[in-house]
C-alpha cells in the first residue's frame, strides 16, 4: 500500500469512527449533566461546591439543583420564595409582545415577562448568581464554580428537560391503570375496582367546563386559571398472573399495549416489589396502591403509599420492646408468621431493628396455606422456653387469630399486627385479650368519624357496598388527591411533575380517612408515618385504647 492509499484508508476509518465518537461524547454530556444536576457530581466525579450569600457553602447531594428546581425542571416554592421553572422552553423562550405569540405550558411560579436566557447569561446566572438582565437573583441561589465542560453538560441537560406529552396523555383523555396482585384478597379487590370505576365515572360526567387556550396579554404576564386543561379520566385494569418472577414482562406488555400516565391505587398481596420496580423504571407513578407490604428502598422516585404498613407495626412494636416505659426490659423475643404472607417481611424488618441492638429474636415459620392447627403447634414449642423477660409477635391473619386457643402462661408481652388481623374487628379470643397489645397504624376508630363521613356518604349516594372499609376509604382518597393534584397541574402534564404537585399538596388536605394527618416532603414515599399500641377496652367488644400517644418510630 502506498502512501496515498494508506492516506485515503485512514480517512476512511476515522469517517467511520467518527459518528460512534459523536453518540459516546453526547452520552457522556449527557450523563454528566444529570449527575450534576440531580445527584451534585461533577464530571470529575468530585463534588458540586456552591457558596450562598454570607459565605453559606454547600456541597455534594446538598448542592444538587434538584433541590429547589426538583427532577421536573419546573420549579418550586421555599416559604414564600417562588422557584421558577429551569427546563429548556421556560429559560429560552422568547418574551410574548402580544396576544398571537404562542405560550408555555402554565406553571404556577413562571417568570414569563421577561427577555430570554442565552448559553452565556445561563452559565453567568449558575456562576456569579444574575439573572439574565445582570441583577442578582435571589439569596438562596448558591454560585457555582463550574469549568466550562461541566457547564455545557449542565446546559444541555437544561435544554433537554421538557414539558413533552407524555405517554397515556392526550388532548382529551388521560389513561391511568390501577394493578391487582394475582394473591390479593378478592373482596378487597372488588371493593376497590368498585370505588375506582364510579370515582371516574362520576369524574367524566360533570366535566369542568374547557377554558380557552392561554395566551399572553401585551406586557401582561399569563393567566393563571388553572381549570384551563381538562381531560376525561380512563381507567385500564391490569390483572397479573402466575409467579412473581413473570410480571415485569407482563407489565411491560400492559404498558405496550396501553400506555399510561400513572398507576392510581390497586391492590397487592404479599409482593409488590416486582410493580415498584417496574414503575421505577418505567417512570410511571404508582399512586398510593394498597399494600400492606410496601417497599422501602430509600431511592426510589414514582412510588408513593399512604403508610408503610407492616413495615411500620414493626417499627412500632421495635420502639415498645426497646424503649420500655416503665415495665421490665426485654431479652428475647419470638415471632410467628406464615411463609409468602406480609408478615414475613415485618418479621425480617423487626428482626433488623432488634437484632442490632443486642436482641435474640427467633422466627417460628408456618407453611403457607396450611392449617390453623400450625399455629397452636408453634405455641406449645414457644412455651417451653418463655420467661416473663420474652415478648411474643402475632403477624398472623384472622382465621388463624381465631384459633389460638389458651394464651401462653406468666407475664410476657404479646404484640399482634392490628392490619394483618382485621385491625378492631380481629377475632382474638377472650382469653388473649387483656394481654395483647395491637399495632394500629391508622387513627383510632372513635377519633377519625369525622374523617370518614364524606367517603361514607359519597358510597351510600352511589349505592357502594361497603365490605372493606379501610381499602376503599383509602382509594377514594387516592382519587381525590391525585384529582386535585392534576387540577394544579393545568396543562404541564408531566409525570415528575405530578410526583411533586402531590408531594407539595398532600399536607393541605382536611378529609384524611384513617389518617390524622398527611404529609410528603420532596423525596419522601409515605404519607403517613406513625401509628398505635393499643388494646381492646373489654374482653368482648371491639373498643380499642390506646396504650400511649401517636408513635413516629
Amino acid at each position: 500500500m502506498n502512501v496515498r492509499q494508506a492516506a485515503v484508508a485512514g480517512l476512511l476509518v476515522l469517517a467511520a469512527m467518527a459518528p460512534t465518537t459523536r453518540a459516546a461524547d453526547v452520552s457522556a454530556e449527557a450523563d454528566t449533566g444529570r449527575a450534576i444536576y440531580l445527584q451534585g457530581v461533577l464530571g470529575s466525579g468530585s463534588p458540586l461546591e456552591g457558596v450562598r450569600e454570607a459565605g453559606v457553602r454547600t456541597t455534594g447531594a446538598a448542592a444538587a439543583c434538584v433541590n429547589c428546581h426538583q427532577r421536573s425542571g419546573l420549579g418550586s416554592e421555599e416559604g414564600r420564595i417562588s422557584i421558577p421553572p429551569i427546563t429548556g422552553e421556560y429559560l429560552f423562550h422568547p418574551r410574548a409582545h402580544t396576544g398571537d405569540d404562542p405560550v408555555l405550558p402554565y406553571v404556577e411560579n413562571m417568570h414569563s415577562n421577561r427577555d430570554p436566557y442565552s448559553d452565556a447569561t445561563v452559565a453567568r446566572a449558575i456562576r456569579a448568581g444574575l439573572d439574565e438582565a445582570g441583577r442578582p437573583l435571589n439569596y438562596l441561589m448558591p454560585r457555582f464554580a463550574m469549568n466550562d465542560a461541566d457547564m455545557a453538560a449542565l446546559i444541555a441537560y437544561l435544554r433537554k428537560l421538557t414539558v413533552r406529552r407524555e405517554a397515556g396523555v392526550t388532548d382529551t383523555v388521560l389513561h391511568f391503570a390501577t394493578i391487582f396482585a394475582p394473591d390479593a384478597d378478592p373482596v378487597k379487590r372488588g371493593a376497590v375496582l368498585n370505588v375506582l370505576q364510579q370515582y371516574v365515572i362520576e369524574k367524566n360526567r360533570f366535566p369542568l367546563k374547557p377554558s380557552p387556550r392561554m395566551w399572553t396579554s401585551g406586557k401582561t404576564a399569563y393567566s393563571k386559571s388553572m381549570y384551563m386543561a381538562n381531560r376525561r379520566w380512563q381507567l385500564h385494569v391490569w390483572d397479573l398472573t402466575g409467579p412473581a418472577s413473570t410480571w415485569q414482562a407482563q407489565l411491560d406488555k400492559h404498558l405496550a399495549e396501553e400506555p399510561v400516565f400513572a398507576v392510581l391505587s390497586g391492590l397487592g398481596g404479599s409482593n409488590w416489589a416486582p410493580v415498584q420496580a417496574f414503575c421505577e423504571r418505567s417512570a410511571v407513578p404508582c399512586l398510593f396502591p394498597n399494600v400492606e407490604a410496601p417497599v422501602d428502598s430509600g431511592h426510589d422516585f414514582y412510588s408513593l403509599y399512604f403508610s408503610r404498613g407492616v413495615l411500620l407495626e414493626a417499627g412500632l412494636i421495635a420502639q415498645e420492646v426497646l424503649e420500655p416505659a416503665g415495665q421490665p426490659a426485654v431479652a428475647e423475643v419470638d415471632q410467628i408468621y406464615r411463609a409468602g404472607d406480609s408478615g414475613e417481611s415485618a418479621a425480617r424488618a423487626l428482626d433488623a431493628d432488634l437484632q442490632g441492638h443486642g436482641l435474640r429474636v427467633h422466627d417460628h415459620v408456618l407453611v403457607a396455606q396450611g392449617h390453623a392447627q400450625g399455629v397452636a403447634e408453634a405455641l406449645r414449642k414457644i412455651a417451653k422456653t418463655l420467661r416473663p423477660d420474652h415478648a411474643l409477635v402475632l403477624w398472623l391473619r384472622p382465621a388463624d387469630i381465631a384459633a389460638l386457643g389458651k394464651p401462653p402462661a406468666g407475664a410476657i408481652r404479646i404484640y399482634m399486627s392490628g392490619l394483618m388481623g382485621g385491625l378492631e374487628d380481629a377475632p382474638l379470643p377472650e382469653a388473649w385479650r387483656a394481654h395483647t397489645r395491637l399495632t394500629y397504624p391508622f387513627d383510632l376508630p372513635d377519633k377519625r368519624g369525622i374523617r370518614l363521613d364524606y367517603p361514607l356518604g359519597w358510597f351510600s349516594l352511589r349505592h357502594i357496598p361497603v365490605v372493606a372499609l379501610q381499602v376503599q376509604a383509602d382509594t377514594w382518597l387516592a382519587c381525590s388527591i391525585v384529582g386535585d393534584a392534576i387540577n394544579h397541574m393545568a396543562d404541564s402534564v408531566v409525570r415528575p411533575y405530578l410526583i411533586e404537585k402531590l408531594q407539595n399538596m398532600v399536607e393541605h388536605r382536611l378529609i384524611t380517612g384513617y389518617y390524622p394527618h398527611l404529609t410528603l416532603a420532596t423525596n419522601e414515599h409515605f404519607a403517613s408515618r406513625g401509628g398505635y399500641i393499643a388494646h381492646f377496652k373489654d374482653p368482648s367488644g371491639t373498643k380499642l385504647v390506646a396504650d400511649g400517644d401517636w408513635l413516629v418510630p
